[in-house]
């Protein structure tokens, strides 16, 4: 008589997310909040928010149309109104402007609110996502290169002041960036729990 074979293969259990704050993605241009966050809100099963888009979608124009028209403060003033109101709107993956992070107000906002990832890379992984593109309107110099420099250099301090630091090499898949992502907020169960 033969023996009946069952097969006994281990079957993967998918985590479930509960996130109980907004995840806020800043960094400099080029970093990847926007295509990381986008993946990780995709993961988590909750809403994907743009500071960004939002303003344009209020103002009916782009980012560098705001900044030709009204001015850089007048556009950072507006980029608060809206980061407020994204935060207490729904519980998501916020994905923010490069400048968002500078203003003081903004990161008591954020940290009162949600938590602050910071997507750090170096510079010249950022030159080499950004230099193609002229989406960027503090990049519209005669040496945008130099410009991205000093402004890496001005608000890497700033950023420093982030919840949370995951490393964005320009090399790591965009779902394996979603995987460091993910384990630093494992860390923090206040903000993501993970069953």
């Amino acid at each position: 008589m033969s023996e009946i074979k069952h097969n006994t293969a281990p079957t993967q259990v998918t985590p479930r997310f509960d996130l109980h704050k907004t995840v806020v993605m800043v960094g400099m241009m080029g970093a990847g909040k926007t295509a990381v966050g986008r993946a990780l809100a995709a993961r988590l099963g909750v809403p994907f928010l743009d500071s960004d888009a939002e303003i344009e979608s209020a103002a009916n124009m782009t980012i560098p149309e705001i900044f030709e028209r009204d001015g850089e403060a007048f556009f950072r003033s507006k980029e608060s109104q809206i980061i407020g109101r994204l935060l207490v709107e729904e519980k998501g993956i916020l994905s923010t402007g490069g400048g968002a992070f500078l203003s003081q107000s903004n990161r008591q906002m954020i940290s009162d609110s949600g938590v602050s990832v910071w997507l750090r890379a170096d510079l010249e992984v950022l030159w080499n996502r950004v230099r193609h593109k002229d989406t960027r309107p503090l990049l519209r110099t005669a040496d945008p290169h130099a410009t991205l420099r000093a402004l890496y250099e001005a608000r890497v301090p700033l950023y420093g002041q982030a919840d949370l630091v995951v490393d964005s090499d320009g090399e790591t898949a965009i779902e394996d960036m979603v995987d460091r992502v993910l384990d630093k907020l494992a860390t923090r169960p206040d903000v993501l729990e993970i069953t």
